[in-house]
């Protein structure tokens, strides 16, 4: 029997569980991480990752009682930058996914006939949230963390190299570094244009493969066999779908922690390209996955808790049966879910959140419920971007943190009149990993076997078809709000940047 332990980074909390080959979890612990956040900026600290996952991953082993662990793991959020020096230290707290400022960079990169022959090869789209307009952002800004930097990593690329010592990422999360994954290779040409040195970036490898064993006085000091081998997985857009049990055509996932993550699967093999999302090769399944992720998913429950909810025992029981006694529809009040600006599939960085409609009637009951039926409108927009590419969706599975209300289980039903399949295990994040790293050691021939063992569902929810004409109407009104206050954002951004109020704030819980 082969165990697995991963450590899965969110943006709100560090978190370290061990599988086996069953599917089986066998222990868990997690801990919260620091935030660090203004108007464009948000940041972590690699050395705070680090210290509590040395903290977790001794706590999930004390758990079971010390069992034999064969490999490890790590996922993490994609396209946050870590930059460290030759002996893998940080140099700098790290570019966090939703972190905005190198809108500029990304617009000067866009502008290079370089990128243009890059663009055509690989279809990755220009996003100031990838990685060489940070890593541009860096050479502009923070010239002597640029001069320094002995490689720039993604978060699971770090924490791999505090685990074995080997600079390596996957090809998902090269592909954010614009990686051709057909030619398998870094962009040399346009990196060399911004003055960038292309040994700076990790080696790429498919998920799966096993890179080196755990460092020796690593493994001595946490209790974990030296035998014990550190696997590359994805970043954990990735993880999750895969942990989703998606394996067939017309199936998609929303996984809603911090983020909501919406993907489908496809195996046709002309799809329209769309560069409102990502079309990613999936070489094992011989298929493609097809769709995106957001800025905010579960983290606006987390919001409005913080906001209206601080003080009662029990916020999440409270806001759902709130939610409950206002209407479909939240008594006409609708609200742009924005409040981090926003990336699939509407990419836009000055982008903020609306109530629209308030009235003297409404009450924290209806606020509550607007922010819920959004995260529908959310899917609803995904889903609107997938199948301009021909891709078909039929049903939708369900995790994350978000998946434990009913009520938006229910409401997502509804306002998508698809059948919502919510998942016994919401940590697929977690176990999407684990059955990376199993199929790629050979325990499991692909990912529908690893699926069959880690992937169950706990209910599946009908969509009651008279609230979705309801909501058709609502998500109409809805993108309506959003192109009416969209050149109002960019008003906005320059009133602020001139107020110069940008102060930072701390946020345990993202």
């Amino acid at each position: 029997m082969k165990n697995v332990m991963v450590i899965n980074m969110g943006l709100k909390s560090i978190r370290c569980i061990i599988f086996d080959e069953t599917g089986a979890k066998l222990s868990s612990a997690a801990i919260a991480i620091n935030t660090a956040i203004n108007q464009e900026r948000v940041e972590q600290e690699p050395t705070e990752w680090w210290e509590k996952a040395k903290q977790i991953i001794s706590k999930a082993l004390a758990d079971c009682n010390h069992i034999r662990i064969d490999y490890v793991t790590v996922t993490a959020s994609a396209s946050c930058l870590v930059c460290v020096d030759k002996d893998g230290k940080s140099l700098c707290r790290a570019f966090m996914i939703s972190d905005k400022r190198a809108e500029a960079e990304g617009k000067d990169i866009e502008a290079l006939k370089e990128y243009k022959e890059v663009l055509g090869r690989t279809g990755i789209s220009m996003s100031s949230s990838l990685m060489l307009p940070r890593i541009l952002w860096v050479k502009r800004h923070l010239p002597h963390v640029f001069e320094k930097t002995a490689c720039f990593l993604t978060p699971n690329d770090y924490m791999i190299f505090q685990l074995c010592g080997v600079y390596v990422t996957d090809y998902f999360n090269a592909m954010k570094y614009h990686y051709n994954t057909e030619t398998r290779s870094y962009p040399r040409e346009l990196v060399k244009a911004l003055g960038i040195c292309i040994d700076t970036f990790p080696k790429v490898e498919y998920p799966g493969t096993p890179i080196a064993p755990i460092r020796g006085e690593l493994a001595e000091s946490l209790g974990i066999s030296k035998t014990a081998q550190v696997v590359v997985s994805s970043y954990d857009a990735i993880c999750s779908f895969v942990g989703s049990g998606v394996s067939e055509d017309g199936e998609a996932s929303d996984v809603s922690g911090t983020v909501t993550v919406f993907r489908t699967l496809s195996r046709k093999k002309k799809l329209k390209e769309n560069s409102l999302i990502y079309n990613l090769p999936f070489y094992q399944e011989e298929a493609a996955i097809i769709g995106g992720s957001n800025n905010l998913g579960g983290g606006l429950i987390e919001w409005v808790k913080q906001c209206y909810y601080q003080k009662e025992i029990y916020p999440y029981e409270v806001m759902e049966m709130e939610a409950r006694e206002s209407l479909p529809g939240a008594r006409g009040l609708i609200f742009l879910p924005y409040l981090l600006g926003e990336r699939t599939p509407i990419w836009d960085d000055n982008a903020r959140g609306v109530f629209f409609g308030i009235e003297r009637m409404h009450t924290r009951k209806d606020m509550t419920r607007a922010v819920f039926e959004s995260t529908g409108f959310i899917d609803m927009d995904m889903i609107a971007a997938i199948e301009k590419t021909g891709a078909e969706i039929n049903s939708v599975r369900l995790s994350g943190g978000l998946a434990r209300i009913n009520l938006v289980s229910q409401i997502k039903a509804d306002i998508l009149g698809r059948d919502v399949l919510v998942l016994s295990e919401f940590e697929t994040t977690s176990s999407g990993a684990a059955m990376l790293v199993l199929v790629g050691v050979g325990v499991f021939q692909n990912i529908k076997e690893a699926a069959e063992r880690f992937a169950s569902v706990r209910m599946i929810i009908k969509p009651d078809m008279k609230n979705h004409e309801k909501y058709i109407e609502l998500y109409g009104l809805y993108k309506d709000t959003y192109e009416t206050v969209k050149e109002l954002y960019i008003r906005r951004k320059r009133v602020v940047d001139r107020l110069g109020n940008d102060r930072e704030v701390q946020i345990e819980n993202l």
